[in-house]
């Protein structure tokens, strides 16, 4: 069967207890597929993923904790391929979870979501640059089959301590680990919490359409990244990241002119999509912007936490 996720920072791979959350990773057609990933101390946590124990033509079906039947195939992890009615509006996203959210189990997550190559990374090196100094910061990122985005953060010494950045290898749809099957995530966000006691812990996922976001069980604030080079239209495109991100960063407006893309009219439409809802303009690569995206997420983290400073091990 295929292998669990991996990961890179942790210390050893986390143990399986007979309660966590549970998915798979294989098209074995059993009714004992999957394995579980448990979080801190947390042996009566409800079962995520379940497998149903049906499977056809290799592919194995699974239920989710909302009722959704997901499936896996080709050793990908369990999703769907659900048709989405409309982008939803900004207005009427959902919230930040509150009752029962505990942040000294799991820092404050901030989930910075887009398309391939819109500036994600960069835009993770540049918040972690510039948040260092001041806040607990640890950083978690998603690729595929490598660790590549990780590595570029550790390579330019984003944080200073290289455990603090752990880089998950997803396997299959980017969107599964963020929002169908987030056990892989969320492991190594309650290690990252328990060994280091964050203010806040920046989530990168994998490149992915204009449709994938995150699950609200995962990201306590939603950033999600485009840039001008798809062409001015792809704000009025939508999709769930564009009109539902609590922040939309609309990247490398240095190279608009290049490619014949109006800043005029990408703010117009995002401005639009998102009912008013707020979005930056930035060149990430020569740090414009950023600081206001730091802005809004700090801004969030105070409203979430009330701005407490949870105290580690190594605190006296």
């Amino acid at each position: 069967s295929r292998a669990p996720p991996r990961t890179m920072g942790s210390d050893a791979p986390p143990p399986v207890p007979p309660a966590g959350h549970g998915h798979g990773h294989d098209a074995a057609a059993s009714s004992d597929i999957g394995h579980g990933h448990s979080h801190a101390n947390a042996v009566n946590a409800t079962p995520l993923i379940t497998p149903t124990g049906v499977s056809k033509d290799g592919v194995v079906y699974f239920t989710s904790p909302d009722g959704r039947t997901l499936h896996g195939h080709d050793g990908l992890k369990p999703h769907s391929h659900d048709p989405i009615p409309s982008p939803g509006r900004f207005g009427n996203r959902r919230g930040r979870i509150v009752d029962g959210r505990c942040y000294s189990e799991r820092a404050f997550t901030i989930g910075i979501g887009g398309p391939v190559g819109t500036g994600k990374t960069a835009l993770m090196l540049s918040l972690c640059k510039h948040l260092r100094d001041t806040h607990r910061v640890c950083a978690i990122t998603n690729d595929i089959f490598t660790r590549e985005d990780g590595e570029y953060l550790i390579k330019h010494n984003a944080l200073d301590d290289a455990d603090k950045i752990r880089a998950v290898e997803t396997g299959g749809c980017p969107h599964a680990a963020i929002r169908e099957d987030i056990s892989c995530n969320l492991t190594e966000a309650e290690s990252l919490t328990e060994k280091y006691a964050p203010d806040f812990i920046l989530l990168e996922s994998g490149g992915d359409n204009l449709a994938a976001n995150f699950s609200r069980e995962l990201a306590d604030f939603i950033i999600y990244v485009i840039d001008v080079c798809g062409g001015d239209k792809i704000p009025r495109k939508g999709g769930p990241g564009v009109t539902q991100a609590d922040l939309l960063v609309i990247n490398k407006i240095e190279l608009a002119d290049a490619v014949g893309a109006s800043l005029e009219v990408m703010a117009r439409d995002a401005t639009a999509q998102r009912d008013g809802g707020p979005f930056v303009m930035a060149n990430v690569k020569k740090n414009e912007g950023v600081p206001e995206i730091a802005a809004h997420l700090l801004g969030a983290w105070r409203d979430a936490t009330g701005g407490k400073r949870k105290i580690g091990k190594g605190d006296a």
